[in-house]
Formats: structure tokens, sequence, C-alpha cells
């Protein structure tokens, strides 16, 4: 048996004092998860810091997670599987009525806009020349980017053949390679794109502001734990940390909501296909 040495217990010692006190301490573990509105290395990239700074100033264990695609991150909400989610609007009137989630939070200073985009250099000039093209979405129940251009072509009268690409980036990258005419997406994953790809495209139509996504957690995490994640959140610091890694993500800040929030999208009354799960 080898003989544990003076500098050996001194190093562990060291190690041990250099572990968050906050860690050692707290066992929560939360499993984050983000909608996938982006590819998962780019959300990866954009949110694991963001969660290792919440971590680190809560003391729960905030684990990123995502899905390959939107139809099956509505699967896994419906499921529970995350403890807290970022996700959109429709998102979250579903998913606080069937499975029981509850914003704190939200984008601050921010409405929610749908906008269609085609080639640069294309022939579309306005939405009736969309009339029998193939357009891409990122999913059915995307709210923004799927279910509001999709109302207002249908308001329209404009026919279209809606195919769904799985991502905002997707739908981006298929408009600008010339495979469909044109994609549904809003305003901060546009401008969140490969600037190479950005500039092919530009912005055919705008709707109106809504209520943006919403930061909601499960009901089996404890408020105390919610509270403490949303606080950290709320930086209003411009100089801070948290905010320079907000930066990445298009947010301004982030400010409290309440579930009464999203009743501008539920006097929409929007019907999908999307999963409903009871309680």
């Amino acid at each position: 048996m080898k003989t544990i040495t003076l500098k050996t217990i001194l190093l562990i010692g060291l190690l041990i004092a250099n572990i968050p006190q906050s860690f050692a301490e707290n066992k929560e573990t939360i499993i984050f998860g983000i909608v996938p509105q982006q590819t998962a290395s780019k959300l990866a990239r954009l949110w694991i810091p963001i969660m290792r700074h919440l971590s680190e100033k809560t003391g729960v264990k905030i684990h990123f997670r995502t899905a390959p695609s939107i139809p099956e991150f509505e699967r896994r909400l419906s499921e529970g599987v995350y403890d807290i989610a970022y996700m959109n609007p429709y998102h979250y009137v579903v998913f606080s009525k069937s499975v029981g989630y509850r914003a704190f939070a939200k984008q601050s200073d921010k409405q929610l806009t749908g906008i269609v985009v085609v080639r640069k250099d294309g022939v579309v000039k306005n939405l009736i020349d969309l009339n029998q093209k193939s357009l891409a979405f990122p999913s059915p129940a995307a709210f923004a980017a799927t279910i509001i251009p999709q109302a207002e072509l249908n308001n329209n009268g404009i026919k279209f053949i809606p195919k769904y690409v799985l991502s905002h980036d997707s739908v981006y990258r298929t408009v600008a390679s010339g495979l469909h005419e044109a994609g549904g997406g809003i305003t901060r994953t546009l401008n969140n794109l490969d600037k190479n790809v950005r500039s092919q495209l530009k912005v055919l139509w705008r709707s109106k502001g809504y209520t943006p996504h919403a930061f909601a957690s499960h009901p089996r995490v404890k408020a105390e734990i919610v509270e403490k994640i949303s606080m950290a959140m709320q930086v209003t610091d411009d100089k801070s940390e948290f905010k320079a890694l907000l930066k990445g993500i298009k947010f301004k800040g982030v400010e409290p909501a309440k579930d009464s929030d999203w009743n501008d999208i539920r006097a929409l009354n929007i019907k999908t296909n999307v999963i409903e799960v009871s309680k």
C-alpha cells in the first residue's frame, strides 16, 4: 500500500478548498432546456457559459440541454423532461396548461415578431409573389416563425407549400441556397446567423409584436431554487459578466414575468397539432 505523503494531503486540501462552497453544500441539479431554434453546437456555445455563470451565482448545478428538433423539444416538454425551459410563447401557453410549467422571466424590452425572409437577389418582391411557392418553416408549432407568417399568408389568400426543416438556421440556409423561395423566422435568430449566409437574405415581411419566449419552471422545482435563478438572471449592471454573456444571444437583459403576460397569445386561440398531455 502506498503511503500518502504530506504533499499529497496538502494538494487534496487545496483542491477541496477551491470547490465553490455552494456546490459542496447544495446537491440540487437543474436540467435547463433551450428550444432548438439553432444548431445544438451553436446553442451550446452561447448558452453553456450563461448556465455556468448562473450555477456559480446560485450554487445550483445547472446543465444545458436542447433537442435535435423543435417537435422533439415539444415531446420532451410534454413529458416534463426539463426542470426549467426557454420556450416559445405558444409552447408556453400549451405546456403551462397541460404540464404545469410556470413562467418566471422573459427577455426584457422585447416583443417577438415573425418575419419572412427571401434571397436578396431573388425575384420575390412582396408576399403575393409567394403564391404556389415552397416555403420553409422550422416546425408546425414554432409561434413567430411559422404560425404567425402562415396566418398572414392564409389571410391574404396566398397558397403555399410548407416544408418543415427542424430549425431556424435550417430555414435561412435553405432559402439562401435557393432550395425554397422564402422562409419564416424571427429577428434574433436571423441576427445570430453566420454573416456569410445572412448577407444573402432580406426581410420581406414583419409581423406585429407579441410577448416573447418564456423562461418557465416545472412544478417539481422548488420555489426557492426558481427564485435564486430568476434573481441571478436579472442583472442591471451593464458592465457585469452576465450582461456580456447575454449580448451573445442578443438579449439586452432579463426581467421578471408572470403567467398572465402570455394572455395575448391565448387570445389568438391558436390550434395546432402540438402534443398535449394531462397533468
